[in-house]
């Protein structure tokens, strides 16, 4: 049976061949739970988007409501199109699944998903692999969930699929499949063997099928803890398996925790003032942070500092940047770092209305040399070199390698109403009440040329250069392994925005990743526009600290703590950490802990260590208008040490084992629990505290029920209870390792 597995179709030469064998297939009508009318199931084979009665329309809404079609031929189903009708439908499915397999009574669920209420057909890709092997369908189930009007019957108006027909490609999968499905057949019977202790049976059917329950190493452990009850041996095998690396793949899987730290440098006297609204970046080679500009609650700033992590201290470059040939005083601009060539490029700033003459709004680009401690000009308005106008509360990402800055969105600083602009490049803008917002740019440090990438959707007019919705106080992330912006969030005018899509640089092609959340759903950040986002390239990860968001069930802003992870490789966004507390009493005494909510703040993110900054900001106090912070702040996202899951290994080896000594001798099993199980106790951990003072009631338990639990060696309760600790131990090592999750027990139908 393992050579047969082996000698099935190879993946990656299947996937070369994919491309030219990827087809529409064709289906016919197989069963469905009901249909009213003349809305029949056939109807969906049809794509005719302006008649409204060619879809299938179930006869209610109350579940379960399907619809299952049968392939022509046996395929490999990679994906499902919904054809939509011209207008919007309350019948629209806004929720669905998808199921597949080879029996109409046996399927696995390939997709959950549900549709945007509008005329457009949408594309989902199904699952069609189990590991990296394609398996084939021969029925697709559809399950509507909910319509989008919550009263309605469900309705589909067209369906396709595609995917892999060629009897050459699908055979050798389905081959492979049906071994699959035969070997976990075995794996599941071996596994009930084992756990029941039918040794005979167990080894009789491994010796004639060849089919291995689980990797070796975890046979051993199995060996060593169920079968010999050797504790001592097994903690040994762990600190072994740990040593191996062979948790790291538990460790990738769990959730974050957040671990915030204040950081009070060495000298409180020289540090960086209270502000907002100022601008940081991090060179992480150097582990050196800097800031620049802000705006204090009276006025703008214009002083640089340093703040050097491995020594503690900031360092004051220059309290006046203007003075020094460099950018006048600012609040709302951006800056980025070239960590190669240690530069420092600096774009936009606010101007109050009462200073935006023409001549203040030319849109200054600055860059400051940190070797040479010195400030160029670059020009004094990038409007006229083809780059955007002055604006402020935009985006700068930078492509170190290609030595190219991306600067997106914000909002253009316009002359006051009834004052005209006719500087070259400004288009004779003339002041109006109405925003005005910046497209997308591209900026070649080399060349010291700009070029135009996206107009925004409000201001078409280049001739070839597409649009693209802009906004002010959103995200921008740049990854240079997949060439691709990531844009987030933001406010359009009095919109609040929770859209995310990519932006490839060498394509230009834009691809929505979501197009916000609806309603009930808190599975993403809440729209707002203040919010702090860095990336990780090499973990594929991006995080978002909120800051000032919209609450559309309430009035007013709100400004509350959060902390998100989205993994780009799975398309997932994780809320990590959620303080929604708003009392200022309660941020007085929470003052040391962690970092009360705020906007127009600073997080910087050092890669290489994998750290977060941040530095001050507005916390939107409205009786205290003008206050602003200059408290510092460490961030690490912890998850399990290898040290952590070990002891926590230990433990529950140790408190099986002292169970099992209670269950004989009383007096041996309080000497067990005051000495080896009490020294492996983090006595510092209230909930490990609390567990161990527990643990003490197994000792007075009835004398009649200890006797009915007394347990042997080779007893039956034993072998139980030693397989149970053996299914909590597994449960760190890989998923390719371990014997099936599933019971063959669960399998029988009731």
């Amino acid at each position: 049976m393992e050579q047969t597995l082996r000698a099935t179709v190879n993946s990656q030469n299947m996937a070369a061949f994919k491309q030219d064998v990827v087809k529409k297939l064709e289906y016919t009508i197989h069963k469905c739970s009901s249909f009213s009318s003349t809305y029949v199931p056939e109807n969906i084979q049809e794509d005719k988007s302006n008649d409204q009665s060619s879809r299938w329309s179930s006869d209610t809404n109350n579940p379960p409501q399907y619809l299952t079609l049968k392939l022509q031929k046996h395929s490999i189903v990679e994906s499902i199109t919904f054809g939509k009708y011209e207008k919007t439908h309350v019948c629209n499915l806004k929720k669905f699944k998808v199921f597949g397999g080879l029996q109409d009574d046996n399927m696995i669920e390939l997709l959950e998903n549900g549709l945007k209420n509008d005329s457009t057909a949408e594309t989902f890709q199904l699952r069609h692999t189990v590991g990296d092997r394609p398996f084939p369908c021969r029925y697709i189930k559809i399950m509507p969930l909910q319509s989008w009007g919550p009263s309605f019957n469900f309705s589909i108006w067209f369906v396709e699929l595609t995917g892999i027909d060629d009897w050459e490609v699908v055979k050798p999968c389905m081959d492979w499949f049906n071994t699959y499905r035969e070997r976990e057949v075995v794996r599941l019977c071996l596994k009930h063997f084992r756990q029941h202790n039918y040794q005979e049976a167990f080894e009789s059917l491994q010796r004639h099928t060849q089919v291995q329950l689980e990797d070796p190493v975890l046979s051993k452990l199995h060996d060593i803890l169920v079968t010999h009850g050797d504790y001592e041996g097994t903690e040994s095998f762990m600190e072994n398996s740990v040593t191996s690396g062979l948790f790291s793949q538990y460790i990738g899987q769990q959730e974050y925790r957040p671990a915030w730290r204040p950081i009070h440098p060495v000298d409180s006297e020289l540090q960086p003032g209270m502000r907002g609204g100022h601008q940081m970046c991090m060179d992480p080679y150097t582990e050196t942070i800097y800031l620049f500009g802000g705006w204090d609650g009276n006025q703008d700033l214009s002083d640089l500092w340093a703040y050097h992590v491995p020594s503690h201290k900031w360092t004051l470059i220059t309290k006046d940047t203007e003075a020094e040939g460099g950018p006048s005083a600012r609040s709302c601009h951006k800056v980025c770092l070239d960590p190669e060539r240690r530069q420092i490029f600096t774009l936009g700033r606010y101007l109050d209305t009462q200073y935006r003459s023409p001549e203040n709004l030319k849109s200054d680009f600055y860059v400051y040399d940190i070797e040479n401690n010195r400030w160029t000009l670059i020009t004094e308005d990038t409007g006229v070199m083809g780059g955007p106008q002055l604006i402020f509360d935009h985006q700068m990402s930078m492509d170190v390698e290609k030595r190219t800055i991306y600067v997106f969105g914000g909002r253009v600083l316009t002359p006051p109403a009834g004052m005209a602009d006719d500087r070259p490049g400004c288009g004779g803008l003339v002041g109006s009440s109405e925003p005005t917002f910046s497209g997308l740019f591209s900026y070649h440090v080399p060349t010291n040329t700009w070029k135009k990438l996206c107009d925004d959707c409000s201001r078409p007019g280049s001739p070839g250069v597409p649009t693209i919705r802009s906004r002010v106080g959103h995200s921008m992330l740049f990854h240079p392994g997949c060439r691709k912006l990531f844009i987030f969030a933001g406010q359009r005018s009095k919109e609040y925005l929770n859209d995310f899509f990519t932006f490839h640089v060498d394509t230009h092609e834009v691809r929505q990743i979501s197009e916000g959340a609806k309603k009930e759903a808190c599975n993403i950040p809440a729209a707002g526009f203040t919010q702090r986002a860095t990336i990780d390239p090499e973990l594929n990860e991006i995080y978002v600290l909120s800051g000032l968001s919209k609450d559309k069930e309430k009035r007013d802003d709100n400004v509350q703590n959060s902390f998100w992870v989205y993994y780009i490789a799975q398309n997932k966004w994780s809320c990590i950490y959620r303080n929604e507390n708003t009392g200022e009493q309660y941020w007085n005494k929470m003052q040391h802990l962690e970092p009360c909510p705020r906007f127009a703040h600073q997080l910087v993110y050092d890669h290489v260590n994998k750290v977060h900054y941040l530095f001050g900001g507005n916390p939107g106090r409205a009786c205290l208008p003008k206050l602003r912070l200059d408290d510092f702040w460490q961030l690490q996202l912890c998850r399990p040490t290898h040290a952590q899951l070990l002891q926590r290994c230990k433990l529950l080896i140790r408190k099986h084992r002292f169970e099992e000594l209670a269950a004989r001798n009383r007096m041996t099993a309080l000497h067990y629990l005051q000495t080896t199980l009490s020294e492996i106790i983090d006595h510092d951990d209230p909930e490990q505290t609390k567990e161990f003072q527990l643990l003490t009631a197994v000792l007075f338990r009835e004398q009649e029920d200890r006797s009915i639990a007394m347990i042997q060696d080779g007893d039956v309760d034993c072998h139980h209870q030693r397989s149970q600790l053996f299914d909590q131990l597994v449960a760190f090592f890989p998923d390719s390792m371990t014997q099936p999750t599933g019971n063959l027990i669960d399998l029988i139908p009731l």
